[in-house]
């Protein structure tokens, strides 16, 4: 037993227990930067990249940390937020088309938001998108208000194949709880993914919650023929046809061209009981 340091020499005491380990859906990289994104970054990191006060990680805010959407964007609109938006292909495309709406990309991959900066500055500058360098599910909770969200996003998240990585995907009851309850009455929530299995695992997942309802019921599957094995007990029904909105990264065409089918989900935020309906009419 080793010895507790506020006790006297030579004494034991009991050793204070370890918190456990926190699972987390992502691992960070090799975070250098090539010249011409330290360059965007240098320019721009100070108007796009959101610098909030810390918490015990440097990827999860100080709980007394908060967002003002107004304040941030100068105004109220729709908010849509990207969760691993790589490297800024689809909030970058959505924000210049569409600036009626404000865009929030959530990545801690430090050399992704860079290349988005880059994509920002190439599209010029678009005002109504800010990065958000933290844990999406640590961090989201504390910074937004319930029912912010507009329209979610999660595209082609890393799948975790081994049965032993499977608590590491973000699709899963911690995130979910997360996240739902900042979704607005009617919001949609989008995501896709080339993974057959992993396909399968969110249909389970997000099937089961009472706050999503899916936006195509009777939507047949992508296709029947894939280079990954189908997973015995995936849903021939609920999938939607692929997003207009989505821009076609380097990750979606990785999937096709090893033969994988792209399955495309789109569910709908189920409005809240209203107040009468909850405690009855006053």
């Amino acid at each position: 037993m080793r010895a507790d340091p506020r006790a006297g020499a030579g004494s034991t005491g009991p050793t204070e227990a370890k918190p456990p380990r926190e699972i987390v859906s992502f691992v960070r990289r090799d975070e250098r930067l090539s010249p011409r994104r330290q360059n965007a970054w240098d320019r721009l990191s100070e108007d796009y990249v959101l610098d909030l006060p810390r918490g015990e990680r440097d990827t999860v805010p100080d709980e007394t940390a908060y967002l003002d959407l107004e304040q941030l964007f100068g105004r109220r609109a729709e908010l849509v937020v990207e969760v691993g938006s790589g490297l800024g292909d689809n909030i970058v495309a959505a924000a210049v088309d569409h600036p009626e709406r404000d865009h929030l990309a959530v990545e801690v991959y430090r050399p992704g938001l860079a290349q988005t900066l880059s994509r920002i500055d190439k599209a010029g500058r678009p005002r109504n998108l800010r990065l958000l360098p933290l844990d999406a599910q640590r961090s989201l909770p504390v910074l937004l208000p319930e029912g912010s969200i507009s329209h979610l996003w999660v595209y082609f998240a890393d799948p975790w194949p081994k049965a032993r990585h499977h608590k590491r995907r973000l699709i899963n009851p911690p995130f979910l709880d997360a996240v739902l309850p900042l979704l607005a009455d009617g919001a949609d929530f989008r995501l896709a993914t080339d993974w057959a299995q992993y396909a399968h695992h969110m249909r389970h997942e997000l099937d089961a919650r009472d706050e999503l309802e899916l936006l195509h019921p009777d939507g047949p599957r992508p296709g029947s023929e894939s280079s990954d094995t189908l997973p015995e007990g995936l849903a021939h029904t609920g999938w939607a046809p692929r997003f207009e909105g989505r821009v076609k990264t380097s990750f979606e065409n990785k999937g096709r061209a090893a033969g994988r089918l792209i399955w495309d989900l789109a569910y709908v935020r189920v409005p809240r009981p209203s107040s009468d309906a909850t405690h009855g009419a006053s």
